[in-house]
């Protein structure tokens, strides 16, 4: 991706670098205004010698990063109540359970539930290209829309 990346583009690259932010930060303990400053200062649109780094679009990753945080415990018990009953969110894959609290983050917005489901699982196939999981985040992430949204169902 480029400079000129599409504004489509830009929003799936803020949702991807939110999941990593969100599982960077439970992993290492960090804050979110710590995370949200490395990565916009060193991962959004940066040059390395393995490639260039997406730009994102900051609006979105720090909307997505301030609601998982924020509305953590309710994201949380969505998630929960989606998920099989000997699977609770604690018990769940680490980046998976940063992939909810960023999508469920993104429930709040006007953003179709539709739109977030894809792309979400869009970001399951990159962390994931060969494993089930994309299909896990797809159901999951159609049970907490249906239950978040209804209306956008109906």
């Amino acid at each position: 991706m480029t400079k000129t990346a599409s504004k489509k583009q830009m929003k799936s690259a803020a949702r991807l670098y939110a999941v990593q932010a969100l599982f960077q930060m439970e992993a290492a303990g960090q804050t979110v205004d710590a995370i949200k400053r490395e990565f916009e200062d060193h991962r959004f649109g940066e040059e390395h010698d393995l490639g260039d780094m997406a730009e994102g679009n900051v609006g979105l990753f720090r909307a997505l990063m301030e609601g998982a945080v924020n509305e953590q415990a309710r994201i949380d018990q969505l998630t929960d109540r989606a998920l099989v009953a000997k699977w609770p969110i604690a018990r769940i894959d680490p980046t998976l359970r940063a992939l909810f609290r960023a999508a469920g983050a993104e429930l709040a917005s006007e953003t179709p539930p539709r739109v977030i489901i894809s792309e979400f699982v869009d970001v399951a196939k990159a962390f994931f290209p060969e494993g089930r999981e994309p299909k896990f985040v797809n159901a999951v992430l159609d049970h907490m829309a249906r239950e978040a949204r209804p209306e956008a169902f109906e």
